[in-house]
């Protein structure tokens, strides 16, 4: 196959894709939108599974890369009800299909897997339009242009190649997260560490829920679970840190010290992030050309399967394409026809019910029972 892939999107998923075609001799250039890959901190923990995101590492040949980055004990798990008594208490004994890294830390020995210029930085997609047979142009913020008989995105929630394929837009999920995070927290916030312990704290109620993780060394990053209508986070202003600090707090009053300190005593502003999904099952008639992978296929509140399965479909879509490198719709076709029930699946019988979700439905023991047999 000698047609050069464009992916627009340098996330997790495209990278993904762009090693798997590149190790099979197949040409690739990646537009980012970002500037360079340090101008934004790269989010927080991901779990990895043995059962899609460690598959598409296999395929990209970086399992070694991997395991140099996975956190010892970050696997461990705590569940605590609001008044801080101790559910379930989980420890990572190394046996786990989930291993932690940090999703900076993933996205870096991703990067250093490809040719230098791979990746064109500084190259945000605004508009694209079909030219027929197959070929696409994608325009950039900063006028340039590009001419594409293979296009790919990879560019998220709001992609701007979706439009090519589907008129679906996403919806707000109903749930917001509030994001902050609390350093050094082993020497001035005891109560808070030992609650989240090593990995993961899940304190589940009713509409709301508090998530922290515990990163590198002593750094706990907190998320807030709201499930509130839009208008109520717009009526909060947050850039009046402590004031919104203090609004959200409010939600929590009762629950326990160790618990409530992870959102009042946070060391960054909070960060408001809506959730927004695509329709349930969303899908799409063959378009000759252009596909998508990740969220912009299959955008679903966080479910703990995100990242896994845009690595996963990149990974399968690069496979695809080098095994039928003399028919490409057929391997597009392919890829599509397996991605589309495969992401449907996960969306709809997890549907925000893992941990990390912020989905409304949790209740304590059905985490317990949940996080149970994903252990097994």
């Amino acid at each position: 196959m000698h047609m050069p892939v464009t992916i627009i999107g340098a996330g997790l998923g495209g990278l993904t894709l762009a090693r798997v075609l590149h190790i099979h001799g197949i040409p690739v250039t990646v537009y980012e939108a970002e500037s360079s890959p340090t101008v934004r901190t790269q989010g927080g923990m991901l779990d990895i599974h043995d059962y899609n995101g460690q598959i598409a590492l296999k395929a990209a040949d970086l399992m070694d890369e991997f395991h140099a980055i996975v956190l010892e004990g970050h696997q461990a798990t705590r569940v605590l009800d609001p008044d801080g008594t101790v559910l379930l208490h989980k420890v990572d004994d190394g046996m786990g299909g989930r291993p932690e890294v940090q999703r900076g830390d993933l996205r870096q020995i991703l990067l250093d897997s490809l040719p230098a210029g791979t990746v064109r930085w500084g190259h945000k997609a605004s508009g694209t339009r079909a030219l027929g047979g197959g070929r696409h142009e994608v325009t950039f913020a900063d006028g340039g242009t590009v001419v594409t008989s293979l296009l790919v995105g990879a560019d998220g929630a709001w992609s701007r190649i979706r439009p090519l394929l589907t008129t679906a837009t996403p919806e707000y999920a109903g749930t917001s997260v509030v994001e902050t995070y609390l350093f050094h927290a082993d020497t001035r916030h005891p109560a808070a560490a030992k609650a989240v312990g090593g990995g993961l704290l899940i304190a589940p109620s009713p509409g709301k829920e508090i998530f922290a993780h515990r990163e590198n060394g002593d750094t706990l990053h907190t998320y807030v679970a709201l499930t509130r209508p839009q208008d109520w986070f717009a009526a909060i202003d947050f850039t009046d840190a402590a004031a919104a600090t203090a609004r959200i707090a409010r939600e929590f009053d009762g629950w326990a010290p160790e618990l409530t300190t992870l959102i009042t005593d946070g060391d960054t502003a909070p960060v408001l992030r809506p959730q927004y999904a695509l329709p349930t099952g969303h899908r799409w008639d063959r378009v000759p050309g252009v596909t998508l992978l990740g969220d912009a296929a299959h955008l679903a509140p966080p479910n703990g399967d995100g990242a896994n399965l845009a690595m996963y479909d990149g990974a399968e879509l690069g496979k695809a394409l080098a095994a039928r490198p003399d028919d490409i719709e057929a391997a597009l076709t392919e890829y599509e026809q397996a991605m589309f029930p495969r992401s449907a699946e996960v969306t709809t019988v997890e549907g925000g019910a893992v941990p990390g979700s912020g989905s409304e439905h949790h209740t304590a023991q059905g985490l317990i029972n949940m996080i149970t047999e994903k252990s097994q």
